[in-house]
C-alpha cells in the first residue's frame, strides 16, 4: 500500500509538473505569438506610412539598399496648377475655411492623379505638382496628364459652381504642362520627400504662369505627343519668364486639332 502511495504521488506530481510546464510553455508561444502579430502590425503601418510619402517602386529600394539612387528620366510631362485670386480671398476666410477649402481641391486632385498613372510630387502653399512617366518609365505620359488635366478642369467648374450657388467667392484655376528630361531622387533625412529637377519643370511652372483661368498650357513638346488624341488651339510663341518665346497650346479637349 506504501509503495502505490508513493507511485501515486508520483505521478500526480509529474502529471502536475506536466501541466505547469504545458501552461509555462502556452504562455510563452502565445506571447511569442502575440509580439510577433503587434511587430508584423507595427511594419504594416510603417510600410504604409511610407507608401504615402514615397512611390512603391523607390520606397522599395529604399529598404532594400538603405538608399534610393537619382535617376535620370528622359520622358517625364510635369504639371503645374494654382489658384488665381486665392491669395485674395483666403485673407477672407477662417484658417478651418481656408484649409478645408485647399483639402478639398487636393484631395480630388489626388484622386484624379491616381486614376491616371500620376505621381504627386508636392504641393507649395495652393500650387500643386504632379509628373507622369516616373518613377517607371512609359510612352503614354503626356497623354496621362492632359486626361489628368481635363479631369481637374472638369471637377474645378463643378466645384466653383457649387461655391457661386452658395454665395461664396470664387476663384479659378490655371494648368501648365511641359513634357521633356527630369532627375528624381530622394531629399532630404528628416521629412525627406521624392522630389524632381531639370529645366522641363521651369518650363511646366512657366507654362502655368503664361496661361489663363480655367485652361490648360501645354508647350510645344507636349503638342507633339498628344495631337492626335486632343484638340488644341495654338497660341502663337509665348514670352515666358527667363525662358524667351515658347510655342503654347491651349487644351480644348478631346478631339483630333485640325
Amino acid at each position: 500500500m506504501h509503495r502505490q502511495k508513493v507511485i501515486r504521488n508520483a505521478v500526480s506530481a509529474g502529471l502536475a509538473l506536466l501541466l505547469l510546464f504545458s501552461g509555462i510553455v502556452y504562455r510563452k508561444r502565445n506571447r511569442v505569438r502575440k509580439e510577433k502579430h503587434r511587430a508584423e502590425s507595427e511594419r504594416k503601418k510603417s510600410d504604409a506610412l511610407l507608401l504615402n510619402i514615397l512611390p512603391e517602386e523607390v520606397a522599395g529600394e529604399l529598404k532594400e539598399k538603405g538608399h534610393a539612387d537619382a535617376r535620370l528620366f528622359d520622358r517625364v510631362t510635369v504639371m503645374f496648377t494654382d489658384f488665381k485670386g486665392f491669395t485674395h480671398i483666403s485673407e477672407k476666410l477662417t484658417p478651418s475655411e481656408l484649409v478645408a477649402e485647399i483639402h478639398t481641391c487636393f484631395k480630388a486632385f489626388d484622386e484624379i492623379i491616381s486614376n491616371h498613372n500620376i505621381e504627386k510630387i508636392k504641393t507649395i502653399g495652393d500650387a500643386y505638382m504632379c509628373a507622369g512617366g516616373l518613377p517607371v518609365s512609359n510612352s503614354t505620359n503626356a497623354i496621362d496628364v492632359v486626361k489628368a488635366a481635363i479631369d481637374i478642369q472638369q471637377f474645378m467648374k463643378r466645384h466653383l459652381e457649387e461655391r457661386k450657388f452658395s454665395g461664396k467667392e470664387i476663384f479659378e484655376i490655371r494648368i501648365g504642362i511641359h513634357t521633356g528630361p527630369v532627375v528624381a531622387g530622394i531629399v532630404g533625412v528628416k521629412k525627406f520627400a521624392y522630389d524632381i529637377w531639370g529645366d522641363t519643370v521651369n518650363i511646366a511652372s512657366r507654362m502655368e504662369s503664361s496661361g489663363e483661368s480655367g485652361k490648360i498650357n501645354i508647350s510645344g513638346s507636349t503638342y507633339e505627343l498628344v495631337k492626335d488624341q486632343f484638340k488644341c488651339a495654338y497660341r502663337g510663341k509665348i514670352l515666358a519668364k527667363n525662358k524667351g518665346e515658347i510655342d503654347m497650346y491651349f487644351v480644348e479637349g478631346v478631339g483630333v486639332t485640325v
